[in-house]
């Protein structure tokens, strides 16, 4: 595929999941109790960051919360959607870098998913961390646990099985598309 091609293909794949991350959160907001948990918007920007590279996975994470807040009002800009677009912005920029830094097997998949989505994770609780000093109120550890682990758990179930599913369904399907 020509480089000119393949940039063309990056930026419709990537707008593809800028949509997705607006329309996501929709559908997992009509399951009472779990459907933020689910973390609809994380599901694009981590299939981007697979299938794109890291420079079309970062600029669809760090846009999609602040375009959503402005479409439709949600996640609130502050201090949710900020700490967001760090973590959706990091969850593509490690999912892309280490999938393409190691071996080409399926197990890859899932390391650099897992890494992406503890990577993120942290880069959320540090955001969150840094926001409430300078607003001049806490985040505690316990707070990051509950937000990034307990209160995650539906949407790291579906991300660790979809993920892995849609790349390879995907590669299988357009072997040319993703560049490794």
């Amino acid at each position: 595929m020509s480089l000119k091609r393949n940039s063309l293909m990056q930026l419709i794949i990537s707008a593809v999941c800028l949509a997705l991350c607006m329309v996501l959160p929709f559908l997992t907001g009509q399951i009472p109790q779990i459907g933020s948990a689910l973390s609809p918007m994380h599901l694009p920007v981590l299939l981007c960051g697979f299938l794109c590279g890291p420079v079309y996975a970062l600029a669809v994470g760090a846009v999609a919360p602040p375009l959503r807040f402005a479409l439709f009002g949600m996640p609130p800009i502050f201090p949710t959607g900020v700490a967001m677009c760090f973590e959706l912005a990091a969850y593509g920029v490690i999912s892309s870098l280490m999938y393409r830094r190691l071996p080409r097997k399926k197990l890859s998949i899932y390391a650099a998913l897992l890494i992406a989505m503890v990577g993120g994770r942290i880069v959320w609780g540090l955001m969150r961390w840094l926001i409430a000093g300078l607003a001049g109120s806490s985040f505690t550890f316990a707070m990051f646990l509950s937000g990034a682990l307990l209160k995650a758990v539906p949407g790291i179930i579906v991300q660790i099985v979809l993920i892995p599913l849609l790349v390879m369904a995907i590669e299988r399907a357009f072997p040319k598309l993703t560049q490794r």
